[in-house]
């Protein structure tokens, strides 16, 4: 059912549209501007590492990449989205689950990191499911000046096998 894959140019437009907000957007992309355009993402993209989408009958419903990634070290996770119509189909899970794939087989990761920001409740519920533990909270500014917290989670290679066994089973 789900498929991933690396990004190619011609997905950048698509990605561009699954945020359908500002607040969508500022979850994915904080430095962006909605409503996100192919320049925003391309030149992000430049300094980006394994961006990856992926595709749900044959149509792109996800996207994530890291911003940092060190062989033998840590893999940061970013610009995550999932389409509207692909949340709470198991894209999600089926995405994390790549992507731990990716830093832990290709870059033999020690941890991979996600943050999320205390706003986004539905990915502050899902990354424990997969295994993620909170281990630092930052402030910030949202884009009205607001002070947000963004709140750090690690997954250790040990705890991520466990994890990519439990969803093959």
């Amino acid at each position: 059912m789900f498929t991933h894959r690396p990004l190619e140019e011609k997905d950048v437009p698509l990605i561009c549209d699954l945020p359908q907000n500002a607040d969508e957007l500022f979850y994915m992309f904080p430095r962006a501007t909605y409503p996100l355009t192919a320049s925003q993402l391309s030149q992000a993209l430049e300094t980006r590492h394994d961006s990856t989408v992926i595709e749900m009958d044959g149509e792109v419903v996800g996207f994530a990449n890291f911003s940092q990634c060190n062989f033998r070290g840590r893999c940061s996770l970013g610009n995550v989205i999932i389409a509207p119509k692909a949340r709470s189909r198991g894209v999600g899970r089926f995405m994390i689950t790549t992507m731990m794939g990716i830093a832990f087989d290709k870059h033999e990761a020690t941890e991979m990191v996600a943050s999320c920001y205390n706003h986004n409740v539905p990915g502050l519920l899902f990354y424990p499911r997969m295994g993620f533990r909170p281990f630092h909270i930052e402030e910030k500014r949202d884009k009205r000046g607001e002070r947000v917290a963004l709140i750090h989670l690690r997954l250790s290679g040990t705890d991520a096998k466990e994890n990519m066994q439990d969803t093959q089973e």
